[in-house]
């Protein structure tokens, strides 16, 4: 186990900045989610760290080593990739003893080691198969036990769980953090899905467009986004453009409430966002209390037992998401006006980048 630190790391392919002055540091034992969009430049980081690729500038320190110029088999790190990449004439349990072999331990070490690996990633049962026997989910299993066969200090998983059905993703993501959490290995996962982001990391780094945007815990990078962009790839909600006014926002005719704006000057372009989770719905029987939004429904999207409705704001060009039992979100059809509703310290409100 070790720390990770990136320091001022560039990466460019034919003068196309993929990663851009970036730096990020891991804590021993931690397990940190890289989540973006596709291109954002998450699987050039882990390359980098992993030694496949080196940066045009930039130092990767693992436990306080610079392994910058150390190559890829120097660094005892373990990868864990989409593919699987078992060897197909191999059993699972050959597959997992592969890296001990390779190292020259001892045979008694390596069966011993392999099986306690599968035993750990519940295949003790499946040793002697090959990967062609075993499920995709299985198949994974099997290539995150021979990943940690080899001791490594650092374990990089790069998409492994896209291939999987969703069912067996959940799972499988489950397992993962389980064996991380058992084995203390300090963990990089590469991913696209926020879902297995937020649910798996203890800390989740947003990358978009070679930068890292915000690095923070699942709860904080869900509750506080640190720029419109986190708001609107992290979760679902309304990004509504307006103007700080005395501690709300302006938007049109409308006057947003939002207490979070007497942090910005008045006048300031600013934008808030609010999830669905906030936004309550009434029936408009012709008055407009205050704090209340008049809205109509556009939009009802059933989730199961919550019912997503989409809703247009009348006195400005906004709309706004809100998720409501289903059972009560009956009463709200397509064309009816509404009132919107959300506390005022809800919503987030950021400076918006002009």
């Amino acid at each position: 186990m070790a720390t990770v630190e990136i320091h001022g790391v560039r990466k460019s392919y034919a003068g196309r900045e993929v990663l851009a002055q970036l730096d990020l540091a891991m804590t021993d034992g931690e397990l940190i989610c890289l989540l973006g969009p596709s291109g954002c430049g998450k699987t050039t980081l882990l390359r980098i760290i992993a030694g496949f690729i080196q940066p045009d500038v930039g130092t990767v320190v693992v436990g306080g080593q610079d392994v910058t110029k150390l190559s890829a088999s120097e660094r005892r790190m373990g990868m864990v990739f989409q593919s699987y990449s078992l060897f197909p004439n191999m059993t699972a349990l050959d597959n997992v003893r592969f890296g001990p072999r390779v190292a020259g331990r001892p045979k008694p070490e390596q069966l011993k080691r392999a099986t306690d690996l599968l035993d750990l990633v519940g295949l003790a049962a499946h040793a002697g198969k090959f990967p062609h026997q075993l499920s995709g989910g299985q198949q994974q299993r099997v290539a995150l036990a021979r990943a940690l066969a080899v001791q490594p200090q650092v374990l990089l998983l790069d998409e492994p769980l896209s291939a999987l059905d969703a069912k067996v993703r959940v799972q499988l993501r489950d397992e993962i953090r389980r064996i991380q959490r058992e084995t203390g290995v300090t963990t990089v996962l590469v991913t696209h899905d926020q879902e297995e982001a937020l649910s798996i990391a203890d800390r989740v780094a947003v990358m978009n467009g070679g930068r890292v945007l915000q690095v923070a815990s699942p709860a904080t990078i869900y509750r506080v986004p640190a720029d419109g962009f986190v708001a609107r790839f992290i979760g679902s909600g309304a990004v509504l453009a307006g103007v700080a006014d005395a501690g709300r926002v302006r938007m049109g005719a409308l006057m947003l409430p939002a207490t979070a704006a007497t942090a910005h000057a008045a006048g300031q372009h600013v934008e808030l966002f609010v999830r669905p989770e906030h936004v309550r719905l009434e029936a408009m029987n012709g008055h407009i209390p205050p704090g209340a939004l008049a809205a109509d429904v556009r939009e009802t999207v059933f989730l199961g037992a919550l019912t997503r409705i989409r809703v247009a704001l009348r006195e400005a060009d906004g709309e706004v998401w809100a998720d409501l039992p289903s059972e009560h979100a009956e009463a709200f059809k397509p064309g009816s006006p509404v009132l919107a509703r959300w506390d005022e310290a809800a919503p987030r409100v950021m400076k918006r980048l002009m």
